[in-house]
């Protein structure tokens, strides 16, 4: 027992997959890690750190704070802010040299206000509808070129339906293709300098590196997981999870059969049972969708249903016919114990989400180890 609760990283799986999506990729096309969301819940002093020692240059973030965060772990490339950051922050994309996404012509004009030299890329809707000008809206995405203050490195899009395997969804993620390069063409037959180009993400350059670009801006794949269990039956990546949750235990109780347990009273003991109590809870990211039997851990290399509500910050799970257990036992969220395995897309199939979100989710409180940092 490490600790209340705790992430391990395994980094050698982590190295694998850079390997595996890097041969995936066309020609030219460099690996970007997206390390948003501390890095998708992993850490992301821990995962960018290991990212550089493997000849990655680059990242993309969510905010101008993230991106600062990896630049202070000596990240020399393209650190690209993806979403939008507010005027009273542009300084931190002056002071990091920090790439930020143009959202679209109105923001380009408060960037340009800012009155200092900033680095940008262009994104450009070809669909999804959330940021972006219009693929065809050549003439706005013209006019930010001419911005004095704005130096134009790159343009992109996001594919939103490449992890669809349906004839629309692929017939609507060519067509997102299609459009991007038509808008880049465009732009370069008009003698604009577009930068570096790019369209890709995780299912993008798995299922599409055909369609190319400077980069691909992969997340939950580096991180060794797709966002469902189908996907990743479907796809066969070769990928490895890189992360395992644990927990221990801090005590174990018999109640006898009809005594109730949890808030709520909504464990009632229909034998004599067994009850152990994990400190993790909600606010470490186990979703609370798991309570009352919908999900499991792993103790002794058994499954152990969770027993009632999950609470803030522990749970109770029945260990009922697991002989042993006791207080300073290693309980497994997430990783593999004995013959016995749950994934990210185990537990995020049974509280009706992905995995994305289930790792972006754990808390900041839990302590992080890897087995190769420094």
């Amino acid at each position: 027992m490490s600790g209340r609760a705790w992430v391990e990283l395994n980094m050698e799986h982590l190295r694998h997959n850079i390997r595996i999506l890097q041969e995936r990729l066309p020609k030219g096309c460099r690996l970007m890690p997206a390390v948003k969301a501390n890095a998708y819940g992993h850490g992301t002093e821990l995962i960018v750190r290991e990212c550089l020692r493997a000849g990655i240059e680059d990242f993309c973030v969510a905010t101008a704070e993230e991106g600062a965060q990896v630049r202070c772990q000596g990240a020399k490339g393209t650190v690209l802010v993806l979403g939008y950051t507010p005027p009273e922050q542009f300084g931190l994309l002056e002071s990091f040299r920090l790439t930020q996404t143009a959202v679209d012509y109105e923001y380009a004009l408060k960037l340009n206000c800012y009155g200092r030299p900033l680095r940008i890329h262009i994104a450009v809707d070809t669909g999804m509808h959330r940021l972006g000008e219009g693929w065809d809206c050549i003439g706005r995405i013209r006019q930010i070129f001419f911005l004095k203050n704005l130096e134009v490195a790159g343009i992109f899009t996001h594919l939103c339906a490449a992890d669809g395997h349906g004839r629309g969804q692929r017939a609507f993620t060519k067509r997102q293709a299609e459009r991007f390069w038509k808008t880049v063409r465009a732009l370069e037959k008009e003698g604009m300098d577009c930068g570096q180009a790019h369209l890709l993400g995780s299912y993008g350059a798995l299922s599409y590196p055909e369609f190319g670009g400077a980069f691909a801006r992969c997340g939950i794949a580096l991180y060794g997981v797709m966002s469902s269990r189908a996907d990743e039956r479907r796809m066969e990546t070769g990928l490895l999870p890189v992360l395992s949750l644990y927990a221990g235990v801090v005590s174990v109780r018999t109640l006898e059969k009809g005594e109730c347990a949890g808030y709520g009273l909504a464990f009632r003991a229909r034998r004599r049972t067994r009850l152990a109590v994990l400190s993790v809870g909600y606010a470490d990211g186990v979703p609370r969708r798991l309570s009352c039997g919908k999900g499991y851990v792993l103790v002794g290399g058994k499954r152990a249903p969770i027993a009632g509500r999950i609470c803030m910050d522990q749970m109770l799970v029945d260990v009922t016919g697991i002989a042993g257990v006791k207080a300073g036992d290693r309980a497994v969220l997430i990783g593999r114990d004995g013959k016995e395995s749950i994934s990210v897309c185990d537990m995020a199939g049974r509280a009706g989400t992905i995995s994305n979100e289930i790792l972006s989710c754990l808390g900041a409180r839990l302590e992080r180890m890897a087995d190769s940092c420094d």
